[in-house]
């Protein structure tokens, strides 16, 4: 990947809580590669002066944490999924900052077995198991240990909106259908190739149950889609 011109991170884990994982994050630290901090508990590894970034697992939610990070050495972050644009906007401050353009937003829970134990099982859903309501109504997805929105969000009719206030990233989360596509998409709105409308009609042939929505940058409920023209 660096061959070809792309910048490569490594992630921490979202949740360390087993010796192993410590471990293993600690091993992260050794590589000559940026590492992307989604549980603080890895700043306690980080060598003195080496620079991280942050992932959209921490909760971000202020100047305060913002500034406190960017002592310790961050220089990019992206900001989490349920922060609106006003908030993502005073948060845009001194670093290279992200948002989650493409995802099923993150909850947390779900699977009956052990954590060290769990044999995979989530690669029977690859892009999660859908949960309907008792009324059958389309509700959520489980994915491993995590409860995840059952629509998928994205930020197609936002990009002027996030480069004004200060974006410079966008993350994509991988799913199982035609994800080079969806990226391919989202380089061609962000370079003026093609609009919100093209995109839209790409994702929703492209993502799990053609479901879309706002996520939480405007909109009052994050499962709203309007259908909207970029400010």
């Amino acid at each position: 990947m660096q061959d070809a011109g792309k910048q490569v991170a490594l992630t921490t884990l979202a949740l360390i809580t087993l010796k192993r994982e410590s471990k293993q994050t600690a091993g992260l630290m050794d590589m000559d590669l940026p590492v992307e901090i989604n549980d603080l508990s890895a700043l306690n590894l980080l060598p003195d002066g080496r620079e991280f970034w942050v992932g959209p697992l921490v909760n971000v939610h202020n100047e305060g944490t913002l500034h406190y990070l960017a002592r310790r050495g961050a220089t990019r972050i992206c900001l989490p999924p349920e922060l609106p644009l006003t908030s993502g906007a005073t948060r845009a401050l001194r670093l290279r900052s992200g948002v989650m353009a493409a995802c099923r937003w993150p909850w947390r829970g779900y699977h009956d077995r052990a954590k060290d134990n769990c044999q995979f099982v989530c690669e029977q859903d690859l892009d999660g198991r859908n949960v309907e309501t008792l009324d059958g109504e389309p509700f959520l997805a489980v994915n491993g240990i995590q409860t995840l929105g059952q629509s998928t969000a994205t930020a197609v009719h936002h990009i002027a909106l996030l480069r004004d206030a200060g974006v410079s990233a966008l993350r994509l989360s991988p799913q199982n259908r035609d994800f080079a596509g969806i990226v391919a998409g989202y380089a061609g709105i962000v370079a003026g190739r093609i609009d919100a409308a093209a995109l839209t009609g790409r994702l929703r042939a492209a993502v799990p149950m053609e479901r879309l929505s706002n996520g939480f940058l405007t909109g009052p409920s994050g499962a709203d889609f309007p259908e909207m023209i970029e400010a």
